[in-house]
């Protein structure tokens, strides 16, 4: 406790720190002060009552009315969360189980099937082996009328997306499969999925990420066996040792090719921020490896077409170099997250906390993964292509949303060398919710959070993760609602609580957070921040129109990111209109204006529009925010009369992207043009995306132009695809990892004359106050009986984090995982370390 004290006061105190300018004097007062003030607590002691159970803080505290707290004071009740009840007994949206996965995968490899498939397992590209097990979600009308009758008979039936890498066929090809009903039985199908795409085909050169594309000896000898001395010479290592590559996307345009350029980097902590000055160009197309080959080699600027020819000039002093890393240089620990700096005052202490003393007030299915707060309920699903979804939001027993779902999520860089200048990221390839690990409890989450579980499959097992999903209750800290008034029952607030549904995945490199936020009010924050490293380039004089210089040889890159969400959004029914309303200037004049100001008033004017065209409903929301657009109900008025709505509010950072017209997102992904679009709702237009536009950007299965083609939207069932991102421009303070503070975009869907009045003023965590009656008196208040509950809190738990569970082929249990498995699975093409 000593040593404590003494580091307290160093950072609390502005002492002087040499001990011998101290007078022996002030360190006697000091010791004989401390010895009166330890007599005093021992004589204090005698005479204070001690009870069993109850505490006394300095007497019974006064309360506003007069009373006072003098009861026992209680642990805390423990923070699980009643049981929900589900406007249904099924979840339609619940992901496949990992018994439903083997059961498919078993019947697909049967004899019966003749599929002729491989494990993925033990798969080469030259095979026929599944990819992908995943929901296929029901057709809308199906989930209506059965929540409608509640008629198990109603029920919707249950199928699989199911992938399979057709490598073995003379035309190797990729092929979607509904299979279904499930589970599996006599009846079960397997029909090839076509309707949701926009081409015939899905080619085989635009296949699922594999890392056999780079882990086959006869890529790795052909790419990095010649290049070994230039290697250890220019980079300062060897592969596997000390430097390691990474590789950049789309690997194809329309089919015919598969390749990459490869960067390297140092392979240390933080390794994204040490690239390298070298860049080699890799053909991986089609199934036979020995094919596969290196088609160019760029080191600072330099470009070869053969290895012999960039190691001749390596070898006979015409290449020009890179000078060498200095001494100083050498220290790499600048890229790692341990803790620098001098303590901060007080930062020795735990932050607050936040506890629900008395008891969580919001329920869970943990079965059904449903949800239900404050008038809110909702189900989850969630997939391998992005993670957490919503499904039947409702509020106040009215459905608001069908649908809110991640779509994609696009990332593109810019710089001067291949790497860079040739990285248009689709995550959704990759699998957003594939890359979805446990959340770090009392950090990604509050120690209270509710847990959710969620599995997904790939081609070599499963894996489950306990902490998927986080449900909590937070007080944002500001009332929803406030007036100081001193009429009767016109001053008053109203608490501004929220409840938050979060998911974290790491897509090889970035963290995305993404969060509901939902509001008593009825409205739904949605929210996506990003963390992690940069991808960052070489820096060279050549760079600085591309980003900032982060260190010596470090160039934090340039970049947007845009994420898409479908919004299905259901006002007072499925048949809906497209608002837009536009602010504007207009001058006028009026009889009853004076001498004084003149005969005119320039003042701001309403114009609202229905928009009745599907090819009129790409937009961005207008110049100063001056309007908006709203999803109403003409059929359906409040008590005033006006068309029920809900309104598009833009949050942080409303972007799209913007670069249009590159060759690398030509067509796979028109929907990041736009801040918002809206179209007909229609089951064969399920995604603005797909896994497979990532690689195919000339010719995307699913093209979101395709989707409109002059329908009419007018009190039809509507989908609004809504944009959120960031122009990402690096700088110094990205160093380690970027800050989900600044690092933000969020969108708003808010109630627009959907209700008569401001429904969260039915909340009874409000007070009312009302004037004094005589000067001086205090306000009386209203509190409804709603007051602080008073309880010892539960400790939180202590810190435990383990790696996801990973379970075979066979739905088994897998051998644990080592780090260098964690760290294939998670960090992916961006961290390639070849099987030399």
């Amino acid at each position: 406790m000593a040593r404590r004290y003494e580091q307290l006061k160093a950072v609390s105190l502005d002492e002087p720190k040499d001990e011998s300018m101290r007078a022996p004097n002030r360190i006697t007062s000091l010791r004989l002060g401390l010895s009166f003030i330890l007599i005093l607590l021992l004589a204090s002691l005698t005479i204070i009552q001690v009870r069993p159970s109850k505490f006394v803080f300095g007497g019974a505290e006064t309360l506003a009315d007069g009373t006072g707290y003098d009861e026992d004071i209680k642990i805390c009740a423990s923070n699980i969360p009643s049981p929900a009840r589900p406007p249904a007994p099924i979840n339609p949206w619940a992901s496949l189980t990992i018994d439903e996965m083997v059961e498919i995968q078993n019947w697909l490899l049967s004899a019966q099937m003749n599929l002729n498939l491989t494990r993925g397992d033990s798969a080469q590209p030259s095979d026929n082996s599944v990819y992908m097990i995943q929901t296929y979600y029901p057709p809308k009308a199906d989930v209506l009328k059965y929540f409608s009758s509640l008629d198990p008979r109603d029920a919707p039936a249950r199928f699989a997306r199911v992938t399979i890498h057709h490598g073995g066929a003379v035309e190797p090809v990729i092929r979607d499969y509904l299979v279904g009903p499930l589970p599996v039985t006599s009846a079960t199908e397997m029909t090839h999925l076509t309707e949701i795409y926009h081409t015939e085909t899905l080619p085989y050169n635009a296949r699922g990420y594999d890392a056999l594309d780079w882990n086959l000896p006869e890529i790795s000898t052909k790419i990095a066996a010649p290049l070994m001395d230039a290697y250890k010479e220019l980079l300062g290592g060897l592969p596997n040792e000390t430097i390691v590559a990474g590789g950049a996307g789309p690997f194809g345009f329309d089919g015919s090719f598969r390749r990459f350029w490869l960067n390297w980097q140092r392979d240390t902590p933080g390794f994204w921020l040490h690239p390298l000055n070298l860049w080699q160009y890799v053909d991986v197309s089609g199934t036979d490896p020995s094919k596969w080959d290196q088609l160019k080699i760029v080191y600072n600027h330099q470009v070869f077409d053969t290895a012999e020819s960039f190691m001749e000039a390596f070898r006979n002093g015409t290449l020009k170099r890179v000078p060498p890393v200095t001494k100083q240089e050498e220290d790499l620990s600048w890229s790692t997250r341990e803790r620098i700096g001098a303590l901060r005052d007080l930062d020795n202490l735990p932050g607050p906390r936040s506890v629900s003393f008395a008891g969580l007030r919001f329920r869970i299915d943990h079965d059904l993964q449903y949800v239900s707060w404050m008038g809110w309920g909702l189900y989850l699903g969630f997939d391998r292509d992005m993670g957490l979804n919503l499904w039947d939001i409702r509020f106040r027993g009215e459905r608001i949303i069908y649908e809110l779902k991640p779509q994609e999520a696009l990332a593109q860089y810019t710089g001067n060398d291949p790497y860079k200048s040739s990285t248009a990221l689709l995550d959704s390839y990759f699998g957003m919710g594939q890359s979805v690990r446990d959340l770090l409890p009392g950090y990604d989450c509050p120690d209270e959070a509710i847990y959710l579980p969620a599995t997904t499959f790939s081609a070599t097992g499963m894996m489950t993760r306990k902490r998927a999903i986080c449900i909590f209750e937070q007080d944002s800290g500001r009332p929803i609602s406030r007036h100081l008034g001193f009429e009767r029952s016109e001053f008053g607030a109203v608490k501004g609580y929220q409840l938050v549904v979060r998911s974290v995945a790491t897509v090889g490199k970035p963290t995305l957070k993404f969060e509901y936020i939902f509001h008593i009010d009825g409205t739904i924050e949605v929210r996506v921040s990003a963390s992690g490293y940069l991808l960052s380039g070489f820096w060279d004089d050549e760079q600085g129109a591309y980003g900032s210089k982060i260190w010596n040889t470090t160039l934090g890159s340039l970049h947007d990111h845009v994420i898409n969400f479908k919004v299905d959004l259901d006002v007072g029914g499925t048949q809906n209109s497209l608002l837009k309303t536009s602010l504007s200037q207009e001058v006028v004049t009026q009889p009853w204006f004076d001498d004084d100001w003149g005969e005119e008033v320039i003042q701001q004017k309403i114009t609202r529009e229905y928009i009745d065209n599907e090819d009129e409903a790409l937009l961005r929301f207008p110049t100063n925010f001056q309007g908006g657009y709203t999803i109403v109900n003409t059929d359906e008025t409040n008590k005033w009369g006006i068309p029920r709505g809900y309104a598009i509010h833009p949050g942080y950072s409303p972007v799209h992207n913007t670069v249009v017209g590159s060759k690398r997102l030509l067509k796979n992904a028109n929907w990041a043009r736009y801040n918002l679009a809206v179209s007909r709702r229609k089951d064969t237009e399920p995604s603005s995306s797909s896994m497979w536009n990532f690689n195919l950007p000339g010719a995307p299965p699913v093209d979101f132009h395709n989707f409109f083609d002059g329908e009419n939207i007018t009190q039809q069932d509507l989908v609004t695809w809504i944009n959120i991102g960031m122009h990402h421009l690096p700088a110094s303070e990205d160093v380690p990892n970027t800050k989900t503070n600044t690092a933000a975009s969020s969108f708003f869907l808010t109630p627009f004359n959907y209700f008569d009045y401001d429904v969260s003023i039915e909340s009874s965590n409000a007070i009312l106050l009302q004037p004094p009656k005589k000067p001086g008196d205090p306000f009386s208040y209203n509190d409804y009986n709603v007051r602080p509950a008073h309880c010892v809190p539960r400790p939180p738990a202590a810190f435990e984090y383990y790696p996801e569970q990973v379970y075979d082929l066979d739905g088994k249990p897998a051998p644990a995982s080592t780090v260098e498995e964690m760290r294939k699975a998670s960090e992916l093409y961006l961290r390639i370390k070849f099987e030399l």
